[in-house]
């Protein structure tokens, strides 16, 4: 029997409000800055309510640009940090899977030392071969380019790992099954792995999606040109403006911009994405 506790009911409830307005708070006054011309933000009070420049400020933003970042419109950085952030995403999760497929249901030498050589490049994230990442993209002539900011970034230890350790719970019958189904080995990752990998593909989309979408030092590396600057750099080249007045209005609605394609994709695969974590499917 559950006991009714009222007041205890309330002081969970009133933490949970507190919580969500504390977190909630930063993006609520990113919001109102970016409807504020730039002087009613440098001075006291700062304004807690919208303004009348929405539609002034997000119009410069998509279709103008600002001095920041080289006049760019931010409608073109969304696109590029959009093109990169699933171009890592599909890569990553592509590669891994055929990765993870061929060692776990194929039998050839030496195939869980290639295992654990992936495994262990967890260790060697982009910042730390950064050098050399460099010279072989330069090399190849993939600098200021969109395979330059997404090929280096594609492999991915992690997602091998997990999809590994998922192809090992699946039952051997179903193998078996589809064998006597004369199904090849293309067929039977296809039409049984794969549906049966949607959850986890799910989870991992929203990470790594969030993982490239938010991606600064390896595009400042090697783009130089503005055309390819990522929504990312636009904040940032916005924000350190040396001496110069920093134009918060400008940089708050970068900000909520750069918000939307990544909340749009949690919310848009929010169900499969927790059911990808607490693996209720298999």
């Amino acid at each position: 029997m559950v006991e009714n506790r009222p007041l205890l009911t309330f002081l969970t409830h009133a933490v949970l409000i507190l919580g969500v307005a504390f977190l909630c708070f930063p993006v609520w006054m990113a919001l109102v800055a970016s409807t504020h011309p730039g002087e009613a933000l440098s001075r006291s009070p700062i304004p807690l309510w919208f303004g009348d420049q929405a539609v002034e400020n997000y119009t410069q933003l998509l279709t103008g640009g600002v001095p920041a970042t080289g006049g760019v419109p931010l409608s073109q950085m969304l696109w590029n940090s959009f093109v990169m952030a699933i171009g890592i995403t599909v890569g990553k999760i592509a590669i891994s899977l055929t990765t993870a497929y061929a060692i776990v249901y194929f039998r050839f030498p030496f195939r869980m030392v290639f295992f654990w050589l992936i495994f262990i490049t967890l260790m060697l994230p982009v910042e730390v071969r950064i050098l050399p990442t460099y010279d072989v993209v330069a090399s190849l002539g993939m600098l200021n380019t969109y395979s330059g900011l997404i090929i280096p970034l594609v492999a991915s230890a992690t997602a091998t790992f997990l999809f590994r350790q998922f192809f090992l719970t699946v039952p051997d019958e179903l193998v078996e099954a589809a064998r006597i189904d004369r199904a090849g080995p293309l067929r039977f990752f296809w039409d049984i792995l794969l549906p049966l990998s949607r959850t986890n593909i799910a989870a991992l989309f929203i990470i790594l999606f969030i993982y490239g979408w938010n991606q600064y030092l390896w595009p400042l590396l090697i783009t130089t040109d503005q055309d390819l600057y990522t929504i990312v750099m636009g904040i940032q080249r916005m924000a350190n403006v040396g001496e110069e007045v920093p134009i918060w209005h400008y940089t708050m609605g970068t900000a909520i911009l750069a918000m939307i394609p990544p909340v749009f994709v949690v919310l848009a695969m929010q169900r499969l994405f927790v059911k990808g974590l607490v693996e209720s499917e298999k």
